[in-house]
């Protein structure tokens, strides 16, 4: 399906999983080529979309392999030309949703996730994502990726979904307000530019119980603002597509009760899933010790598709492995500390670039930054930092260099740095590292 915000996006989705068929989305923001290539990847056979994406849909029809019939829905619309699925019902191991990875790290996987995932993915959020009692949901970004997966948790409790086709800082605040939306789920770019818009007189956000965000990790002193700003209302979710999105979660209370270095964790497993922090050899490593971040449960995908060597290496010893190194304490908080493909080796000494993120983004003229590692010739590899200023100040690369150095000490202070006007995303919200390594290649 390629198509804006609707009831009948959900509706679809709906549809074609009671129906027992498998549901992938394309992203609005995406390129032909790539959105041939998961139609194609995929082996889908329909294509539906909605009034604005027609043109865009007939292009997909003659260019791919595999799709031969075209569904137009609208309100008041529907496209005849189309075909009959056969019912259902789907067994508990068969794929409903073939949800693609963005990409960031080589071409984009079909992750198959069955029936059973998505059953539990919803159970999960109704016990460990602060859903209220009767909520009203926004959500702004695709429904046919993440936002999609709190509706039927909300639709079971009663409450209502209130959808906007794309996310707009003043047009979320106007939202909150006249819908006294309590519930909302954002990635940190959408909560970062958030803090850096002055709501509009009569702004009232007095409705918000929780606001749920993921994908990426929020740097602990944006997070404090968003707290400051916003309201104690921050529910951190991790997780992969690999598992349904549903990994770990951190619930306002927590950050409440506990102490401010809670403020770097990612939370604690979410209801009916296991996580666990293992070295190597697939064992645990010490409470306290940095290892990859694995998860196990009824939330698992299959495998992906078309990638039986990918999958085996993902699935290994049981085990969902994320790639994310991470460390947990005693009481099983968990704080990544980066991505495997993200560390950066300097010498024979381990650098992790989330944790220089973390130092840069306390600097008060700093609004986003993000570190890569970049080759050099006496270390093998170097930090490099890519900065977005807030407005109304200047940086300078000495200052922010000695001010890392004045927190981390010299082995995390970045060699070089660059002040951009905005970092590349993907779209979903997260900032396109292979994007910024390319970019400092060419």
């Amino acid at each position: 399906m390629l198509s804006h915000n609707s009831p009948e996006c959900w509706l679809v989705q709906a549809a074609a999983y009671l129906l027992g068929a498998r549901f992938s989305g394309l992203q609005p923001l995406g390129s032909v080529t790539d959105q041939v290539f998961r139609c194609d990847d995929a082996g889908a056979t329909v294509l539906v979309v909605d009034r604005a994406h027609r043109d865009r849909g007939a292009e997909l029809v003659a260019r791919s392999a595999s799709v031969r019939h075209l569904l137009v829905v609208d309100v008041d619309e529907l496209d005849a030309t189309s075909t009959t699925l056969a019912a259902g019902p789907a067994r508990p191991h068969d794929v409903a949703w073939l949800q693609y990875t963005g990409g960031t790290t080589g071409r984009p996987k079909g992750v198959e996730l069955p029936h059973r995932a998505m059953a539990r993915q919803t159970r999960s959020i109704l016990a460990s994502w602060g859903v209220p009692r009767r909520p009203r949901y926004l959500a702004t970004s695709p429904l046919t990726h993440a936002a999609v997966m709190p509706v039927l948790a909300v639709l079971l409790r009663g409450g209502t979904v209130v959808l906007q086709t794309e996310f707009e800082p003043l047009a979320w605040f106007d939202a909150v307000t006249r819908h006294r939306i309590d519930y909302a789920l954002a990635v940190p770019s959408m909560i970062y530019a958030l803090l850096d818009t002055d709501p509009p007189a009569g702004t009232d956000l007095s409705s918000l119980d929780t606001i749920v965000y993921g994908a990426a990790p929020m740097t602990p002193s944006r997070l404090q603002e968003g707290r400051e700003r916003l309201g104690d209302v921050f529910h951190q979710c991790y997780g992969l597509s690999e598992c349904a999105g549903t990994a770990t979660s951190l619930a306002a209370g927590e950050l409440r009760s506990g102490g401010p270095e809670l403020l770097a964790s990612c939370g604690r497993a979410v209801a009916g899933t296991e996580v666990a922090v293992l070295d190597d050899a697939g064992e645990p490593v010490p409470t306290g010790e940095v290892g990859e971040l694995c998860v196990r449960g009824e939330n698992v995908m299959l495998g992906y598709r078309n990638l039986p060597e990918q999958t085996a290496e993902a699935l290994r010893d049981g085990w969902l492995h994320t790639s994310d190194l991470a460390r947990q304490d005693d009481a099983g908080y968990c704080y990544v500390v980066d991505r495997e493909q993200d560390m950066i080796i300097v010498g024979e000494l381990n650098v992790y670039a989330r944790e220089v993120e973390d130092v840069l983004a306390a600097h008060p003229g700093v609004a986003r930054a993000a570190v890569i590692g970049v080759p050099d010739e006496r270390s093998g590899e170097a930090v490099h930092a890519v900065i977005v200023a807030r407005d109304g100040h200047t940086l300078s690369a000495a200052e922010l260099t000695a001010f890392v150095r004045r927190r981390k000490g010299p082995m995390y202070t970045p060699r070089s740095v660059d002040v951009v006007a905005a970092l590349p995303t993907t779209p979903v919200g997260k900032v396109d590292k292979k994007a910024l390594r390319a970019r400092h290649r060419d």
